[in-house]
Protein backbone atom coordinates (compact mmCIF):
# COMPACT_ATOMS: atom_id res chain seq x y z
CA UNK A 1 0.00 0.00 0.00
CA UNK A 2 2.75 2.35 0.68
CA UNK A 3 4.13 1.81 -2.08
CA UNK A 4 1.12 2.26 -4.29
CA UNK A 5 0.83 6.10 -2.57
CA UNK A 6 4.52 6.88 -3.05
CA UNK A 7 4.14 5.92 -7.05
CA UNK A 8 0.71 7.97 -6.69
CA UNK A 9 2.44 10.94 -5.15
CA UNK A 10 5.66 10.83 -8.14
CA UNK A 11 3.13 10.57 -10.96
CA UNK A 12 1.46 14.01 -9.17
CA UNK A 13 4.22 15.57 -9.06
CA UNK A 14 5.27 14.48 -12.80
CA UNK A 15 2.44 15.62 -13.66
CA UNK A 16 2.04 18.79 -12.14
CA UNK A 17 5.19 19.67 -13.24
CA UNK A 18 4.89 18.47 -16.53
CA UNK A 19 1.71 21.07 -16.45
CA UNK A 20 3.21 24.29 -15.56
CA UNK A 21 5.81 25.98 -17.68
CA UNK A 22 7.65 29.25 -16.99
CA UNK A 23 8.06 32.46 -19.48
CA UNK A 24 11.30 34.29 -19.21
CA UNK A 25 10.79 38.22 -19.91
CA UNK A 26 11.98 38.64 -23.59
CA UNK A 27 10.30 35.90 -24.77
CA UNK A 28 6.64 34.73 -25.64
CA UNK A 29 5.38 31.30 -25.95
CA UNK A 30 2.91 28.90 -27.91
CA UNK A 31 1.74 25.59 -27.39
CA UNK A 32 1.91 23.29 -29.70
CA UNK A 33 -0.65 20.63 -29.40
CA UNK A 34 -0.29 17.21 -32.00
CA UNK A 35 1.52 19.34 -34.25
CA UNK A 36 -0.84 22.28 -34.52
CA UNK A 37 -0.73 25.69 -32.88
CA UNK A 38 -3.26 26.04 -30.26
CA UNK A 39 -5.43 28.70 -30.90
CA UNK A 40 -7.89 30.44 -28.41
CA UNK A 41 -11.62 28.62 -28.82
CA UNK A 42 -13.40 32.13 -29.50
CA UNK A 43 -11.33 33.84 -31.46
CA UNK A 44 -9.07 31.61 -33.11
CA UNK A 45 -6.63 33.53 -33.40
CA UNK A 46 -3.09 31.61 -31.96
CA UNK A 47 -2.61 31.51 -27.83
CA UNK A 48 0.24 33.53 -26.99
CA UNK A 49 1.72 33.46 -23.55
CA UNK A 50 3.14 36.43 -22.05
CA UNK A 51 6.24 36.35 -19.40
CA UNK A 52 5.28 34.36 -16.44
CA UNK A 53 3.66 30.89 -14.91
CA UNK A 54 1.23 29.29 -17.16
CA UNK A 55 -0.38 25.59 -17.11
CA UNK A 56 -0.88 23.47 -20.10
CA UNK A 57 -1.88 19.57 -20.73
CA UNK A 58 1.00 17.31 -19.24
CA UNK A 59 2.35 14.88 -22.47
CA UNK A 60 0.20 16.28 -24.72
CA UNK A 61 0.77 20.17 -25.30
CA UNK A 62 4.34 21.08 -26.19
CA UNK A 63 6.04 24.50 -25.24
CA UNK A 64 7.48 26.79 -27.90
CA UNK A 65 9.36 29.49 -26.20
CA UNK A 66 10.37 31.87 -28.89
CA UNK A 67 12.28 35.43 -28.76
CA UNK A 68 10.30 38.46 -28.97
CA UNK A 69 12.91 41.17 -28.73
CA UNK A 70 14.26 43.40 -31.24
CA UNK A 71 16.98 41.55 -32.98
CA UNK A 72 19.66 43.13 -35.61
CA UNK A 73 20.46 40.92 -38.69
CA UNK A 74 24.00 41.95 -40.01
CA UNK A 75 24.71 40.03 -42.70
CA UNK A 76 27.92 40.15 -45.31
CA UNK A 77 28.21 42.97 -48.22
CA UNK A 78 26.64 42.41 -50.86
CA UNK A 79 26.89 43.20 -54.40
CA UNK A 80 24.45 45.12 -56.30
CA UNK A 81 23.55 46.44 -59.73
CA UNK A 82 22.68 50.42 -60.16
CA UNK A 83 20.97 51.49 -63.55
CA UNK A 84 24.14 52.04 -65.32
CA UNK A 85 25.17 48.63 -64.92
CA UNK A 86 27.42 49.36 -62.08
CA UNK A 87 28.64 47.25 -59.29
CA UNK A 88 28.36 48.40 -56.25
CA UNK A 89 29.46 46.90 -52.61
CA UNK A 90 26.84 47.66 -49.88
CA UNK A 91 26.78 46.56 -46.61
CA UNK A 92 23.44 46.78 -44.94
CA UNK A 93 21.81 45.98 -41.47
CA UNK A 94 18.18 44.80 -40.98
CA UNK A 95 16.20 45.46 -37.63
CA UNK A 96 13.20 42.90 -36.96
CA UNK A 97 10.76 41.28 -34.04
CA UNK A 98 8.60 39.03 -34.04
CA UNK A 99 4.99 40.20 -34.82
CA UNK A 100 2.69 36.41 -35.24
CA UNK A 101 4.24 34.16 -33.64
CA UNK A 102 2.18 31.01 -34.78
CA UNK A 103 3.03 32.16 -38.64
CA UNK A 104 6.46 32.49 -37.92
CA UNK A 105 6.86 28.90 -36.08
CA UNK A 106 5.24 27.79 -38.80
CA UNK A 107 7.21 28.97 -41.90
CA UNK A 108 10.69 28.94 -40.18
CA UNK A 109 10.50 25.17 -39.06
CA UNK A 110 9.84 25.30 -35.96
CA UNK A 111 11.07 28.72 -35.02
CA UNK A 112 14.43 28.12 -36.38
CA UNK A 113 16.09 31.43 -36.32
CA UNK A 114 18.94 31.16 -38.77
CA UNK A 115 16.05 29.83 -41.01
CA UNK A 116 14.37 32.77 -40.50
CA UNK A 117 17.25 35.54 -40.74
CA UNK A 118 18.42 33.53 -44.36
CA UNK A 119 14.82 33.74 -45.41
CA UNK A 120 14.77 37.60 -44.92
CA UNK A 121 18.26 38.18 -46.28
CA UNK A 122 16.65 37.00 -49.39
CA UNK A 123 13.34 39.25 -49.42
CA UNK A 124 15.35 42.52 -47.82
CA UNK A 125 18.17 41.59 -50.71
CA UNK A 126 15.32 41.76 -53.33
CA UNK A 127 13.94 44.70 -52.22
CA UNK A 128 17.50 46.46 -51.87
CA UNK A 129 18.02 45.18 -55.56
CA UNK A 130 14.92 47.09 -56.98
CA UNK A 131 15.62 50.23 -55.46
CA UNK A 132 19.08 50.23 -56.55
CA UNK A 133 18.25 49.24 -59.83
CA UNK A 134 16.23 52.38 -59.94
CA UNK A 135 19.43 54.78 -59.58
CA UNK A 136 22.29 55.76 -60.05
CA UNK A 137 25.41 55.79 -58.13
CA UNK A 138 25.11 59.55 -58.07
CA UNK A 139 21.79 59.54 -56.90
CA UNK A 140 22.23 56.52 -54.66
CA UNK A 141 25.79 58.43 -52.73
CA UNK A 142 24.22 62.31 -53.56
CA UNK A 143 21.18 62.36 -51.86
CA UNK A 144 18.61 59.51 -52.23
CA UNK A 145 20.08 56.99 -49.65
CA UNK A 146 17.16 58.06 -47.65
CA UNK A 147 15.16 57.23 -49.90
CA UNK A 148 15.87 54.44 -50.92
CA UNK A 149 16.31 52.83 -47.30
CA UNK A 150 12.29 54.07 -46.84
CA UNK A 151 11.71 52.00 -50.37
CA UNK A 152 13.47 48.91 -49.35
CA UNK A 153 11.97 49.30 -45.81
CA UNK A 154 8.43 49.39 -47.27
CA UNK A 155 9.24 46.63 -49.42
CA UNK A 156 10.99 44.25 -46.90
CA UNK A 157 8.03 44.69 -44.34
CA UNK A 158 5.16 43.60 -47.09
CA UNK A 159 7.56 40.81 -47.60
CA UNK A 160 8.32 39.39 -44.69
CA UNK A 161 4.92 39.70 -42.97
CA UNK A 162 4.26 36.30 -44.66
CA UNK A 163 6.82 34.85 -42.02
CA UNK A 164 5.57 36.44 -39.09
CA UNK A 165 8.16 39.17 -39.09
CA UNK A 166 7.81 42.77 -38.18
CA UNK A 167 10.75 44.27 -40.45
CA UNK A 168 11.75 47.74 -38.20
CA UNK A 169 14.20 49.13 -40.07
CA UNK A 170 16.84 48.74 -43.15
CA UNK A 171 19.76 51.02 -43.07
CA UNK A 172 22.46 50.95 -45.60
CA UNK A 173 25.80 51.48 -43.67
CA UNK A 174 28.10 51.29 -46.16
CA UNK A 175 28.37 51.89 -50.49
CA UNK A 176 31.73 50.55 -51.74
CA UNK A 177 33.13 50.02 -55.71
CA UNK A 178 34.59 46.57 -56.32
CA UNK A 179 38.24 46.79 -56.04
CA UNK A 180 39.16 46.73 -60.03
CA UNK A 181 36.25 49.73 -60.51
CA UNK A 182 38.05 51.51 -57.21
CA UNK A 183 41.51 51.61 -58.64
CA UNK A 184 40.28 52.54 -62.23
CA UNK A 185 38.56 55.35 -60.57
CA UNK A 186 41.64 56.42 -57.96
CA UNK A 187 43.98 56.89 -61.21
CA UNK A 188 41.41 58.91 -63.15
CA UNK A 189 40.78 60.86 -60.10
CA UNK A 190 44.48 60.87 -59.39
CA UNK A 191 45.24 62.13 -62.73
CA UNK A 192 42.76 64.79 -62.79
CA UNK A 193 44.53 65.44 -59.15
CA UNK A 194 47.65 65.83 -60.72
CA UNK A 195 45.93 68.09 -63.56
CA UNK A 196 44.77 70.77 -61.13
CA UNK A 197 48.05 70.69 -59.37
CA UNK A 198 50.17 71.75 -62.59
CA UNK A 199 47.39 73.69 -63.74
CA UNK A 200 48.06 75.68 -60.07
CA UNK A 201 51.41 75.58 -60.13
CA UNK A 202 51.65 77.51 -63.41
CA UNK A 203 49.73 79.77 -62.60
CA UNK A 204 51.43 80.57 -59.35
CA UNK A 205 54.63 80.73 -61.50
CA UNK A 206 53.00 83.34 -63.32
CA UNK A 207 51.73 85.27 -60.09
CA UNK A 208 54.84 84.78 -58.34
CA UNK A 209 56.97 86.32 -62.13
CA UNK A 210 54.11 89.15 -62.38
CA UNK A 211 54.84 90.09 -58.45
CA UNK A 212 59.02 89.71 -59.00
CA UNK A 213 58.57 92.20 -61.81
CA UNK A 214 56.25 94.58 -59.98
CA UNK A 215 58.48 94.68 -57.24
CA UNK A 216 61.49 94.87 -58.98
CA UNK A 217 60.35 98.06 -60.82
CA UNK A 218 58.91 99.34 -57.10
CA UNK A 219 62.49 98.52 -56.40
CA UNK A 220 63.94 100.16 -59.47
CA UNK A 221 61.60 103.16 -59.40
CA UNK A 222 62.64 103.55 -55.25
CA UNK A 223 66.22 103.56 -56.15
CA UNK A 224 66.21 106.27 -58.91
CA UNK A 225 64.10 107.99 -56.35
CA UNK A 226 66.26 107.87 -53.84
CA UNK A 227 69.66 108.22 -55.99
CA UNK A 228 67.94 111.61 -57.07
CA UNK A 229 67.79 112.83 -53.60
CA UNK A 230 71.12 111.73 -52.34
CA UNK A 231 72.54 113.93 -55.57
CA UNK A 232 70.23 117.02 -54.57
CA UNK A 233 70.96 116.78 -51.34
CA UNK A 234 74.59 116.55 -51.78
CA UNK A 235 74.41 119.57 -54.21
CA UNK A 236 72.73 121.73 -51.70
CA UNK A 237 75.34 120.72 -49.33
CA UNK A 238 78.33 121.19 -51.91
CA UNK A 239 76.32 124.68 -52.23
CA UNK A 240 76.00 125.38 -48.83
CA UNK A 241 79.99 124.50 -47.66
CA UNK A 242 80.93 126.43 -51.01
CA UNK A 243 78.71 129.09 -49.40
CA UNK A 244 80.45 128.82 -46.09
CA UNK A 245 84.09 128.41 -47.42
CA UNK A 246 83.34 131.79 -49.36
CA UNK A 247 81.93 133.84 -46.47
CA UNK A 248 84.92 132.28 -44.54
CA UNK A 249 87.60 133.21 -47.04
CA UNK A 250 85.74 136.79 -47.98
CA UNK A 251 86.38 137.74 -44.11
CA UNK A 252 90.58 136.94 -44.54
CA UNK A 253 91.10 136.21 -48.27
CA UNK A 254 95.39 136.49 -47.15
CA UNK A 255 94.77 134.01 -44.47
CA UNK A 256 93.49 131.51 -46.60
CA UNK A 257 95.81 132.03 -49.85
CA UNK A 258 98.30 131.38 -47.39
CA UNK A 259 96.66 128.19 -45.81
CA UNK A 260 95.96 126.74 -49.38
CA UNK A 261 100.12 127.10 -50.37
CA UNK A 262 101.28 125.04 -46.90
CA UNK A 263 98.32 122.58 -48.34
CA UNK A 264 99.63 122.69 -51.26
CA UNK A 265 103.45 121.92 -49.57
CA UNK A 266 102.24 119.22 -47.81
CA UNK A 267 100.91 117.02 -50.61
CA UNK A 268 103.16 117.86 -52.45
CA UNK A 269 106.58 116.50 -49.96
CA UNK A 270 104.00 113.86 -48.78
CA UNK A 271 105.97 111.31 -50.08
CA UNK A 272 109.70 112.23 -49.07
CA UNK A 273 111.07 111.09 -52.37
CA UNK A 274 109.02 113.81 -54.15
CA UNK A 275 111.32 115.98 -56.37
CA UNK A 276 110.76 119.69 -57.61
CA UNK A 277 112.52 121.28 -60.24
CA UNK A 278 111.15 125.48 -59.96
CA UNK A 279 112.11 128.42 -60.41
CA UNK A 280 112.56 130.38 -56.70
CA UNK A 281 110.58 133.04 -57.92
CA UNK A 282 107.71 131.27 -58.77
CA UNK A 283 104.57 131.62 -57.55
CA UNK A 284 104.76 128.63 -55.89
CA UNK A 285 107.13 129.71 -53.27
CA UNK A 286 105.28 133.12 -52.59
CA UNK A 287 105.44 132.84 -49.20
CA UNK A 288 108.24 131.09 -48.52
CA UNK A 289 110.17 133.99 -50.47
CA UNK A 290 108.40 136.56 -48.35
CA UNK A 291 109.39 136.19 -44.98
CA UNK A 292 107.45 139.63 -43.92
CA UNK A 293 104.03 138.49 -45.47
CA UNK A 294 101.24 139.25 -43.82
Amino acid sequence: MRNFVAVLVIVAIVLGLSSIFVVKEGQRAIVVQFGKVLRDAETGAPKVYAPGLHFKLPFIEEVKRLDARIKTLDGNPDRFVTSEKKDLIVDTYVKWRISDFATYYLSTNGGNQAQAEALLTRRIGSGLRAEFGNRTIKEIVSGERDSLMREALIRGANSAQELGIEVIDVRVMQINLPVEVSQSIFQRMRAERQAVAMEHRSEGREQAEFIRADVDARVAVMLSDAERESRKLRGEGDAEAAGIYASAYNKDPEFFSFLRSLQAYERSFESGNDVLVLDSSSEFFKYLNKATAK
